[in-house]
Order: C-alpha cells, then sequence, then structure tokens
C-alpha cells in the first residue's frame, strides 16, 4: 500500500477515500479488455425486477439498500460485498445506493412515468483514483435496465408520499451503518428514509411496514433459478470440484491447514473465481468435529482424517462442496465404517429428491440411517441419541449466498441445493475411543429436476474406492516449491 511522506495528510485523506470504498464493475467497462464475458446482464436484472411485480401486492413499494462498507483494521475496509438482493435485481455492486421498485407506475410532477428508482454513488475522479471507477448514472442505466437513476445526493429531496402505500417492503435495516465524511452515504440514506416514513406517519403503522414480507418474496423468487444462474453456479461447483480433486492428490501429512486452504483457493481463482462464498473449513482430525472450524492453523495434518468444506464464489454466485478424505492415502477401518454410514445416508436422501418432494423426506431418510448405523456400531444406545453426532440439518439452498434465499418445505425444479449429512465424534464423547475425533461430512451440490436431480458436484469422488484412487494419482500441484523463508534458516 503506497503512503505519502506527508503521512499525516496521507493518512486523512487516504481514511476519507477508503471510507468510500467499492467494487468496481467492469464487465461493462468498454475501455477495457480481456474481462469474463459471462456476467449477469441486464435483462435478467429487469426480468427479475418484472418477476418481483407480479407477486407484489397492490399499492406497494420495495425499499433495497445497499450492504455497508466494513472496516477490517484501522483505515483499511474489508473488500466491499454488494448486498445480493441489490444487486439480484439491478446488477449494481457498488456501496451507498438505494433501491425503489413500486408494484404499479408512478408519475413524477412533470407526468413523467416510472415503476423503478435507483439512487448511486456520484462520480469523483479523486476517490476513483484510489478505489476504482465508479459507475455512475450512465453506467448504472446501463448495468441495471433502469432507466430512471439519480445519484444519492438526490434521495433527500426526492417528493415521494410513503403515506399512499397499503405496502412499504423493506429488509431490516443494516446493523452498525458508519456514518462517514459524505452526506449522501448509506448512513444519511436510511436516515432521510426514516425521515421521509416519520413525516407520512408510517411508522406507527406496523401492518404496512413489512419485514417479513421483504424476505417471502425475495425467497420465492430466488430459491428458483433461471438458466443464467444456474449456468454460474454449474461454473462454481466444477471449480471447487477441481479445487477438491487436485488437493487430494497432492496432500500430504506434512502440509498445514493454511497449506490446504491456499491450494484450493489457488485453484479456483486459476478458474476465474473472485474469491470463495464462506470462510473455508479445513479440519484435520479433531478439528474437523468443529462444524464451522476456520482458523485453520494446525502446521501438520498428520495421518489423520481431513474434513474440507471449501466452496468458489464465480460472478456472485458460490458453490458448498466438501470431502472428507484420508490424508495417509487409506481410510482405517474405524474411518470406514463411519465414512460409509455418511454416504448410505446422502444416498438415501438422494432417492427422495424430486419436483414436488418434500425437504422433510429427504432429513428423515438421511437422519434414519446415520441412527441406525450408530446403534448397530455401539456409538450411541437408541436413535434418539442421533443429534449427539448428527447436530445439523441436511441441507440447504445455495446462490448468491451460500445459505441461499429460500423456502424449506417443498423442493422445485430448477432449485439448487446442497445435501450434506455428517458424523462428528469429539474426543470425550461417550463411546469407544477408537471412535473419537472421527469427523465425515460429504456434502454435495444438486439441481432438482422434474423427476429427480442432476449431481452437479459429480467432478469430484465420493466413493471410499474412488477417493483412495485419486489420492494415489499425481496432481499438478505436486511439483511446486518454495525456497525455506530466511527466518527459518535462522531457526525463528
Amino acid at each position: 500500500m503506497f503512503k505519502s511522506q506527508k503521512s499525516f495528510i496521507g493518512f486523512t485523506i487516504a481514511s476519507f477515500l477508503l471510507s468510500l470504498n467499492l467494487i468496481a464493475q467492469p464487465a461493462h467497462d468498454e475501455t477495457e479488455e480481456n474481462l469474463p464475458k459471462d456476467y449477469l446482464t441486464k435483462d435478467f436484472h429487469t426480468g427479475r425486477r418484472d418477476a418481483l411485480r407480479q407477486i407484489m401486492p397492490d399499492n406497494s413499494v420495495m425499499v433495497v439498500f445497499a450492504y455497508p462498507t466494513r472496516t477490517f483494521s484501522n483505515d483499511v475496509e474489508y473488500l466491499y460485498h454488494a448486498n445480493p438482493d441489490m444487486y439480484y435485481f439491478s446488477g449494481y455492486k457498488e456501496p451507498h445506493s438505494l433501491l425503489l421498485i413500486f408494484k404499479e407506475e408512478q408519475q413524477d410532477s412533470l407526468g413523467n412515468s416510472y415503476n423503478e428508482v435507483l439512487f448511486i454513488q456520484k462520480r469523483n475522479p479523486k476517490a476513483e483514483q484510489w478505489t476504482g471507477k465508479r459507475l455512475g448514472i450512465d453506467g448504472a442505466k446501463e448495468t441495471s435496465g433502469i432507466q430512471t437513476v439519480y445519484n444519492a445526493s438526490d434521495f433527500k429531496s426526492f417528493a415521494i408520499d410513503f403515506s399512499k402505500y397499503a405496502k412499504i417492503i423493506v429488509d431490516r435495516f443494516p446493523e452498525d451503518v458508519p456514518d462517514g465524511f459524505d452526506s449522501a452515504d448509506l448512513f444519511d440514506l436510511i436516515k432521510q428514509f426514516k425521515e421521509k416514513l416519520a413525516t407520512a406517519e408510517v411508522l406507527k403503522d406496523q401492518k404496512r411496514f413489512d419485514n417479513r414480507l421483504f424476505t417471502q418474496l425475495t425467497a420465492d423468487l430466488r430459491e428458483i433459478k433461471t438458466p443464467e444462474e444456474i449456468d454460474l453456479l454449474r461454473k462454481a461447483v466444477e471449480i471447487s470440484c477441481q479445487g477438491q480433486n487436485e488437493v487430494m492428490k497432492t496432500v500430504h501429512p506434512n502440509m498445514s491447514e493454511l497449506e490446504i486452504q491456499g491450494l484450493h483457493e489457488f485453484v479456483h481463482k486459476k478458474h476465474g473465481a473472485e474469491g470463495v462464498g464462506y470462510g473455508s473449513i479445513i479440519g484435520s482430525g479433531e478439528n474437523g468435529c468443529i462444524l464451522h472450524y476456520m482458523e485453520n492453523t494446525k502446521t501438520k495434518v498428520g495421518n489423520s482424517m481431513l474434513l474440507m468444506d471449501v466452496g468458489a464464489e464465480y460472478h456472485g454466485y458460490t458453490a458448498d462442496v466438501t470431502r472428507t478424505v484420508p490424508v495417509d492415502g487409506k481410510f482405517s477401518d474405524e474411518e470406514k465404517s463411519i465414512y460409509q454410514i455418511v454416504y448410505d445416508a446422502q444416498e438415501a436422501a438422494f432417492k427422495t429428491l424430486k419436483n414436488g418432494s418434500k425437504w422433510s423426506d429427504a432429513n428423515k431418510a438421511a437422519k434414519d440411517v446415520i441412527a441406525e448405523g450408530l446403534v448397530k456400531l455401539g456409538i450411541i444406545k437408541n436413535k434418539m441419541e442421533v443429534g449427539k453426532y448428527y447436530p445439523h440439518g441436511l441441507g440447504h439452498h445455495i446462490g448468491l449466498d451460500v445459505h441461499d434465499r429460500g423456502n424449506y418445505s417443498t423442493l422445485k425444479k430448477d432449485m439448487v441445493i446442497t445435501i450434506e449429512p455428517g458424523i462428528y465424534i469429539p474426543e470425550g464423547s461417550d463411546c469407544d475411543k477408537k471412535w473419537w475425533s472421527i469427523a465425515v461430512r460429504i456434502e454435495d451440490d444438486l439441481l432438482i429436476t422434474e423427476n429427480g436431480y442432476e449431481l452437479l458436484s459429480h467432478f469430484s469422488p465420493r466413493k471410499i474406492e474412488d477417493i483412495e484412487k485419486m489420492i494415489k494419482e499425481k496432481s499438478v500441484l505436486d511439483n511446486y516449491k518454495l525456497p525455506p523463508l530466511e527466518s527459518k534458516k535462522k531457526g525463528f
């Protein structure tokens, strides 16, 4: 990071400009070449807004705020991640923005009609020198397909009477929004919105100001993926599987959990994934029993089982794939017994999946297999104790969020879901010590079809014999070597 010799002045300016942090939208910058050509199009975002209007109640308006920026350390911001709902409906990925979507056509004071308005952060050449090009009004119109676009500074004077709407549909307000130097930032947009509601006395009428309806409507739309979304999810899943495969081939006992994480994420980025959809979980031995273990600090994984739950995020859409493998290349008898139960549970769940089936049917099928298997091995005394070693749900929707918006009753065609049974037996458990520190989770991503499902993550092996076979293969990552650090040579 560049620092001026005039440290105090440079620090102050940097702090201000970094408070305006954003992700630029490079896909529509015509001055740039060699950029991905498979971003979602403005026709997609326009279609999603039209689909939303079809299910919005009469005389209603939906309000979507950007996510806030977050401080990483001192004057450094986390890389900005757009609100998935804002991106879904507009394609706009910058902070400090507000989207209004109306059920019916509206008219301004000049008689012009509109049914959607986007407020965005203003172009600022000085800020853009630090944080990247902003779309501005013209760029936002091109990206979103929305023709009524203003700078966020215009929202304060924007004439809108919220008292005339039967429903104002808005998500819960973001928490801990920083009040920056900009009077048109997210903090002020929310403040001005609340002032407009107070003036219209809407805040007194909780039946009109509706958070639950926001969640319901967005879940109804986002749980069913369009062909464009399915294409991006296929790519994210295949990338994730290739990461799993290459790590299986190259892993050895002297590797650290962080090194293994790095290999996964190197493969992701090699194939164009911008990041991961959640913190990568690389748990060896006892660490695999921690469901959301993300420290990944063990310096040597040894000959233990290795649980790897890693998902590439590609153009905003995230995969979620877990494989559990023996680092030494061969499952022990105990590891094989536990792994086979989890595999059989997943297969039992798969058999229930199709358009119109119930989430509960899949969950019951997997849970019954795990309960029966643990009883047979003497790890639990009766099936009612299964929750001790299988403490989580069977799966979830994936998409713009790793735990994507959706309903959990009936499965429908074109849903993309995970199925992820697991067994975790921490040290000190009330069973024979030979089972301690064995953790197995198998997680796959599936597309629901009319008569069944498509296993999107079929690229990475799941069966015991196939995993052991792949571990014996050579990897393109086998021969990477780095010179030792000087500090290591000196014994630090």
